[in-house]
């Protein structure tokens, strides 16, 4: 690959994902606190390294997509694609609670009326995350009411058939980016999303399409990207993983054996973004601060992956007290 990338700014990306998931396996372990000599760590809250183990997919994985044994393909699509529009549990379980999410009887106003009284009450509904278009696509005043419409057009086009016909996690994310409201960063992230279900079962590390955090972290990391674009990045950064690991002397433990996939990797150039505004502030973006700080819930519940990867037999007992060598000695930076 002709690309050029600055040294240190590379290690640390690789410093922070090794770091970030020994901070995770040593949370899990119920070792106390604080969890790393990595001042920025310490002080500011950034995402997991597997984008599986964070708290909103671990909701998603477990208590929307195998919530239920005994569920039909068009349900589960539907109630993929309503939570993820969200990305709120809160929301989530309002919907759940008052309506049956099931294709043949959704109800956009219904559920409209639901998230107004929710909006009257002062809560949002939205997850801050990330921010979703608020465009009136569907002659709606307001977002979610537009979101419900999204969904309803989805669900009279057919779009689990259409799924069904796909066969790439390209090919998904090209399906879904062919509907209004939907960006590329939305429609990599629901491409995700149906890939951890039974409905899809995709190479993550295929393909990939990084968000704007991921494009900033991007340029401080490589100083020339030569002709590679960043989707190509963060392939090649994905497939070299181990060696330049190794090069590098960090020890990246795995997620109970799986490697970083690409969806991983993107985030992580993400994550880097934050960290680099603390590190390397010359390097400078449109954003100069990191706006969250770290405020641990206490110890996180044992966690759920997609029963198809075969690890979740794994954890058990791992999940409190992970095995030893495991976990890398802690470094200060």
């Amino acid at each position: 690959m002709s690309a050029t990338f600055r040294d240190d700014v590379y290690g640390a990306y690789w410093e922070l994902a090794a770091e970030r998931q020994r901070i995770f396996y040593r949370r899990l372990a119920d070792n106390p606190s604080p969890w790393t000599e990595d001042r920025v760590l310490r002080e500011y809250r950034f995402c997991n390294a597997f984008r599986a183990s964070d708290r909103v997919s671990q909701y998603l994985i477990r208590h929307v997509i195998y919530a239920d044994d005994d569920i039909r393909p068009e349900d589960l699509l539907l109630r993929i694609v309503l939570f993820r529009l969200f990305s709120r549990p809160r929301t989530w379980e309002l919907l759940k609670a008052e309506v049956a999410l099931r294709a043949d009887s959704f109800d956009p106003v219904r559920l409209g009326d639901l998230l107004d009284a929710e909006l009257a009450a002062g809560e949002a509904i939205y997850t801050n995350a990330f921010i979703l278009a608020a465009t009136a696509t569907f002659g709606h005043r307001r977002k979610h009411r537009n979101h419900l419409a999204l969904v309803e057009l989805m669900l009279r086009d057919r779009l689990g058939r259409s799924i069904a016909s796909v066969e790439s996690l390209s090919g998904l994310y090209e399906l879904l980016l062919g509907y209004p409201m939907i960006g590329p960063f939305m429609a990599y992230q629901l491409a995700i999303d149906i890939n951890y279900s039974e409905l899809v079962d995709f190479d993550e590390s295929s393909f990939t399409m990084p968000g704007p955090g991921a494009l900033r972290g991007i340029r401080k990391v490589f100083a020339d990207p030569g002709v590679a674009t960043p989707s190509e990045l963060i392939l090649w950064v994905t497939e070299n993983q181990e060696r330049d690991l190794e090069r590098l002397g960090i020890d990246m433990p795995t997620l109970w054996g799986r490697r970083l996939q690409a969806i991983d990797c993107q985030n992580l150039f993400c994550e880097l973004d934050k960290y680099a505004r603390v590190k390397f502030p010359h390097l400078r973006s449109e954003r100069v601060r990191i706006k969250q700080r770290f405020a641990p819930a206490g110890r996180p519940p044992a966690p759920f992956y997609p029963p198809k990867w075969s690890i979740n037999e794994r954890i058990g007992a791992a999940a409190r007290a992970p095995a030893a060598g495991a976990i890398a000695p802690l470094r200060a930076t």
